[in-house]
This record gives C-alpha cells, structure tokens and sequence, in this order.
C-alpha cells in the first residue's frame, strides 16, 4: 500500500486526534518504545518474506552444481 494513498484517507485532523489517543494512553515515554517495536519487527517482517523468496532460487544454485 502507498504511503499516498493513506494520505488521501486520513486529513491532519485524523492524525492529530490518533497521536492525541496515543499519548493519552500510553504516555510521552512509552511511545518511542512502541514505534521502535514496531519498526523492528516490520524490518523482520521483511527480511524474512525477502529471504523466503530468495531460497528457491539458491536452492536451483546448489542443485546445477
């Protein structure tokens, strides 16, 4: 998904009011904790439907030899 396309769904009200509810529920110090996490593991996410899509390919390497 286009980080576009989000854009044309969600005004700078929409956004305001999330952060707001954020840190309302979380408080100032959790969230780069949180957003830390959550980078982290969609950086696993995809280094792993990355390396997935690249094993048949050494594996067609290893079998020619």
């Amino acid at each position: 998904m286009n980080l576009f396309v989000l854009l044309e769904f969600f005004s700078a009200g929409h956004i305001l009011l999330i952060v707001l509810i954020l840190v309302i529920l979380f408080g100032g110090k959790k969230i780069p904790e949180l957003m830390r996490g959550l980078g982290e593991g969609l950086h696993e996410f995809k280094k792993a439907s990355k390396g997935d899509a690249e094993k048949p390919e050494e594996e067609k390497k290893l079998n020619e030899k």
